[in-house]
Parts: C-alpha cells; structure tokens; sequence
C-alpha cells in the first residue's frame, strides 16, 4: 500500500517565543520525534513550514496542504495557542482535521518540579479553545488522545488517517458499469447524478458499441496467456475449454476497458450480458478484479462497487460478498455470491471451472471458487436511504468451517459468525435497512471504519 499523504500543523503563542524564544526548543524536538515514529507506521508527513503561531502563518500552512493535496492534517498543540488564530485558516482546509491531543510527559503529580513542566504540557486547553471554534462553524474534526509512550494514541492517528484515505478514495472512485442495473433489485440503486452529488464517485458504461471495440482487441495469444497463468495460480478443472476460452475473452475485454478509463471499481450485470454483446459472462475476471486491487459488486451494484474499492485500497484484505443462507441452530451465516470472490483470501488454493449458466443466452461459462479464509471480519454495508446513507458495520469472525473437497467445493463459501445471536443481528441488520450487498475487511478497527462512515457523512450503525 501507498504511504498516506497527510499534513501536519503545530500550534504555538507568539507571547512565548517573544518572552523567552529558547522555551519551544524541547517541545519541537518532541514533535519531530512524534513525527518520526508516525512516518513508520505508513504515513507521509508535509509539515508545515514553520510552527505556527499567528494567523498569516497558519494561513500559508493550510495553503501548503490544500495545494499538496493531502488526505488529512494532524494538528498538535505544542502549548496554548489562541483559537482566533488559526480557525478562519484552518475553515478552509480541504482534508479532516485530525487532533493529536498529547503532551511530552508521561506523569506530573509526583514530579518535585512539576511547576517547571506546565509550560511544556498545557496544550490541551489550546486543543479545547480550537475544539470549541472547529464544533462552532460546523468544521468535523477528530480527537486522539494520549501519551506517545503509554498508551495507543499514535496508532489511532494512524488508524483516523487511514479512514480519510478511504473516504478519500471513496469520493474519488471511478466505477464502471458493464450490463446495467439488475432490473428490478432496488435495495442498493442510486442514480448516477445522486452518486456524483453524495458521494463523489463518477459511472462509466460499458455500452454495446464499447464491448465490441474492446472484445476485438482481444487476441488469442491473449486469452493463451492469462490461462497458462491460471494454471500457475488456480487449480484449473475445465472440461469445456471453449466456453473457457470466451469466458477469458469476455474477461480481458473487461479488463483493457478497465485500464485504459483508469476504472478504480466495476460491477456486471449478468442478467444483459447477452444484450451488450459479452461472449460469456466473466466471473472469472469479476474474481481477478479483487485480486488486482480494485472494487467489485455483482448485478450493476456501482455504490457497494465503489464502496470495496476505496476500503480495499487501504485494506487489501477485502471482498464483496452476500449474507446468504443462515444456519440457525450454529448462529452463523453463509457468505457467498454466485462466482466472484477475491481469491487472495482464500482458505486454500482456489478452483478454477465449469460453471453451468442459463440465466441469458451466453451459456455455460467458467468461474473461480474458493472458501474464505478464518479471522477477524467486518461486514461493511452502504445502505442509501431518500435523503442520506447508513453504513452498517458488523464486526465478527469467519470460521474455520468450509471442506476443500465438500459440498461447496465449486461455489464461494465462508461462515461467518456475528457478534450476537443470529435472529437478534438479522433483525438489526434489516431494521437499519441493510442491503444484501456487502463488503467484508479483516482485521480493521471497528473505530476506524466508523471514522470513515463519519467523514463521508454517513449515519454509522454498528451491529455487535
């Protein structure tokens, strides 16, 4: 994964640097240490030019950020500093404000000279002084607090830049449409002006004319290629090799598509494929979407298309799945969907084969299947409602439950067991209008998640 751009803003007084311009010398190398131990846990730190300390230096800070395009900015009050100085600029930054509330020493009550340690660890009350003007003028803003040393402050600064680089993403997403919408599935639709206006995510279509320029571009030195590599990667069991090799066709068409409109997501409809002019519907490329990095959802679904791609580009342990049956005596859900899955998180190596098809005129195809491996899950759903969306978070644990060789073997299985009873969290789930589309991270702070849902305007439910 990529280091995540974020700023970072000290605040100071100019009345300290006037009264004794030495007093700073301990807090900033303080800071520097600070920053150096976030740079190692993923980020890339743009500091502002100086400390700042009076409005026209805050101003040429947040002018740095904005024109540096940073995920988010990280302040930290060295010591007080007057809110009135810094708000007006700091109204205007383009990225989340995320609040690093911490001070050098650990302890002061039973240090003999704590006095002498007051003007190096009384920034909170300037946190609080420009707390209270960000919640005034209705600018979000995000709290860490802690001490470096002893406690997790520094991993969530992390953890809330994280988030802002999925929110980011999220409304930088660029989702491509092959086959429409799935008539009559109304749980996930949003028309495309909504998406743009709400989200900030653009469609792209892969209309008639496009499947044509692209399938022709296609060769059979191509299609030879990718499934000698699948043999590498896949255990391959495939008796039609015709409807292999057109299924592979249809995949690549999609994939070149992808590429040359720089697509960060895709969804396909496998209902109009038939109608568009794919040779056969790719699930095995819908599969190959996830593990290159990029979102998918099945059935035209472009909000939870674009919604897997911005978490998996933070997250690279992320798949789109179904809550599909339930097991009701183990309290535990199948995940599934009909061939798409990311194979990077299977249990074990993925199969690769026939996969008998009728629902449009294309026929028979190929599909990857896999079972998805064990730990410790997030289902993330995007559920939009008439005038705003709830993201609905529920944490869990994918079991160790799937058989290699069972009843599954050419299906995309996984059983995933919820925090609480399975008919309490089924009723809470449909309660806050869950759809039946889903992505699923492992091993994701639930806090950061929330964050995300929070910078993006979301009402967040969490279910657990």
């Amino acid at each position: 994964m990529e280091k995540i751009k974020v700023g970072y803003l000290p605040l100071y007084i100019k009345l300290y640097d006037d009264s004794d311009p030495h007093l700073r010398d301990p807090m900033v190398r303080h800071m520097n240490m600070l920053v150096s131990m976030l740079e190692t846990q993923g980020l890339e730190i743009v500091m502002a030019d100086e400390v700042c300390r009076i409005a026209p230096e805050f101003e040429k800070a947040v002018q740095k950020f904005n024109d540096a395009g940073v995920t988010a900015v990280i302040t930290q009050h060295l010591a007080y500093s007057p809110s009135l100085e810094s708000i007006q600029s700091l109204l205007k930054l383009n990225a989340p404000i995320i609040v690093f509330d911490t001070t050098p020493d650990y302890e002061l009550i039973k240090v003999a000279n704590y006095s002498e340690r007051i003007d190096p660890n009384h920034g909170i009350h300037g946190v609080q002084d420009m707390c209270n003007l960000l919640k005034r003028n209705g600018k979000p803003y995000y709290i860490c607090a802690g001490h470096a040393l002893h406690s997790e402050v520094l991993s969530e600064v992390v953890g809330m830049c994280r988030a802002a680089a999925v929110a980011k993403a999220y409304r930088n997403a660029k989702v491509g449409s092959v086959g429409g919408s799935f008539t009559g599935m109304g749980d996930f639709l949003i028309s495309d002006e909504r998406y743009r206006n709400d989200i900030g995510a653009e469609v792209s279509y892969m209309t008639t004319d496009v499947v044509k320029e692209y399938v022709a571009k296609v060769t059979d030195e191509e299609v030879d290629a990718e499934i000698a590599l699948d043999a590498k990667k896949y255990t391959v069991n495939v008796n039609k090799m015709e409807e292999y090799r057109l299924a592979t066709k249809s995949g690549l068409a999609v994939r070149k598509w992808m590429e040359e409109k720089e697509l960060t997501a895709c969804t396909i409809n496998f209902l109009t494929l038939d109608i568009c002019g794919l040779p056969k519907m790719p699930f095995a490329e819908g599969c190959k979407i996830l593990e290159r990095g990029k979102g998918y959802a099945g059935e035209g679904d472009v909000l939870t298309a674009g919604l897997v791609g911005a978490l998996y580009s933070v997250y690279p342990n992320t798949t789109f799945t179904e809550m599909f049956c339930p097991d009701w005596e183990q309290d535990v859900l199948l995940m599934s969907h009909m061939g798409e899955s990311n194979p990077n998180l299977a249990q074990w190596k993925p199969v690769i084969s026939d996969c008998p098809f009728n629902y449009n005129s294309c026929g028979d195809t190929v599909a990857v299947y896999s079972c998805i491996r064990p730990g410790n899950v997030s289902i993330v759903n995007l559920a939009p409602m008439n005038d705003s969306f709830t993201m609905i978070i529920c944490p869990g644990k994918m079991l160790d439950a799937g058989l290699e060789f069972g009843a599954y073997r050419n299906a995309n299985q996984g059983w995933f067991k919820p925090g609480k009873k399975l008919p309490a969290f089924l009723k809470e789930y449909s309660m806050n209008g869950g759809t039946h589309h889903c992505a699923m991270v492992y091993d994701v702070p639930v806090e950061e998640l929330k964050t995300f849902g929070q910078m993006m305007g979301f009402d967040v439910v969490v279910i657990e």
